[in-house]
């Protein structure tokens, strides 16, 4: 009984360590693929940077949860100040979530912005921007772009622009300063499972939760 028991206890034991084994694989796989394609496509020098029209900023919070500063927010207004004011790009546009009322991090990047002498007539909203999947396929398909540069940090416009190129789309990013290691754990942990679903949703043909009417970027 009890030799049978550990028989038990075993395979089980073997199956889950392969199982483990098998997804840490197919997850480093993913990431290192998502880097290697996107690797010439991102940049941390301006001047090196090829210029196009529009920039596409992507979304988050200024503030965390606790009320405090988010740096990843202030890091991508200063990139994409940057960008405009050296003539990168001429138009912006805000991509992020406003799914509820009191949320609204399209309009914060706009205030933001202005605030840097940022023309209000340069920035477009996208306010369907939920996933980097949106914003991405929004700036497309409701924008009519298909070269576009993406402001975020290096390692979410690694992905950003996988996807943008996946969906034949000429696309460039300039990495935003990033946090520190300690402040951006979660973020950074996080972001090897979103690189997961970035093949899951290329083999099930996912597209954005809204897409509607086409929004004309001079």
């Amino acid at each position: 009984m009890k030799t049978s028991r550990r028989k038990i206890i075993k395979k089980t034991f073997i199956f889950c360590f392969t199982l483990l084994l098998f997804l840490a694989s197919i997850t480093f796989y993913f990431n290192q693929r998502i880097i290697n394609s996107s690797e010439e496509f991102v940049y941390d020098q301006v001047d090196e940077l090829p210029k196009t029209n529009v920039g596409l900023l992507l979304g988050t919070s200024p503030k965390l949860t606790n009320g405090q500063n988010n740096w990843y927010f202030t890091y991508r207004i200063d990139a994409a100040e940057e960008l405009y004011k050296k003539g990168k790009i001429n138009y912006i546009i805000a991509s992020g979530d406003h799914g509820r009322e009191e949320y609204n991090e399209p309009e914060a990047m706009k205030n933001a912005l202005i605030e840097r002498g940022i023309p209000a007539e340069k920035i477009f909203l996208d306010y369907a921007g939920f996933r980097t999947l949106d914003s991405v396929l929004r700036c497309k398909e409701i924008f009519s772009q298909n070269e576009i540069t993406v402001i975020s940090q290096k390692f979410h416009n690694e992905r950003a622009v996988f996807i943008a190129h996946e969906n034949g789309m000429t696309a460039y990013g300039f990495n935003a300063k990033d946090v520190n290691k300690n402040y951006g754990f979660k973020t950074n942990v996080r972001e090897y499972f979103a690189r997961v679903k970035v093949f899951i949703d290329i083999l099930t043909g996912k597209e954005p939760k809204y897409y509607g009417t086409k929004i004309r970027v001079k």
